[in-house]
């Protein structure tokens, strides 16, 4: 089961997460083209593998394991997913 980032990422994209994801799977980055264009980052939920370490590293409670996102941010679930599916 993959993370989510959630809405509190919006306008923070605080990029700590993606310095510690082991596998790359948090996108975009700051050396990225779309990175100024989007208003938050995504998790690749193909390629997370679950290894909580984007949580603790989130400074404002954004990241969630898909099965315990909050209802009213439920569709950030698809939202993370279809970031991947549009690349």
């Amino acid at each position: 089961m993959a993370y989510v980032i959630t809405e509190p990422c919006i306008g923070t994209k605080d990029n700590s997460c993606v310095e510690v994801c082991p596998v790359d799977c948090i996108h975009p980055t700051p050396d990225e083209a779309d990175y100024e264009n989007q208003e938050m980052l995504y998790i690749d939920p193909d390629e997370c593998i679950d290894c909580d370490a984007c949580v603790e590293a989130c400074p404002v409670d954004a990241i969630y394991p898909q099965d315990a996102v909050p209802p009213e941010w439920a569709h950030y679930i698809e939202r993370n997913a279809a970031y991947y599916k549009q690349s």
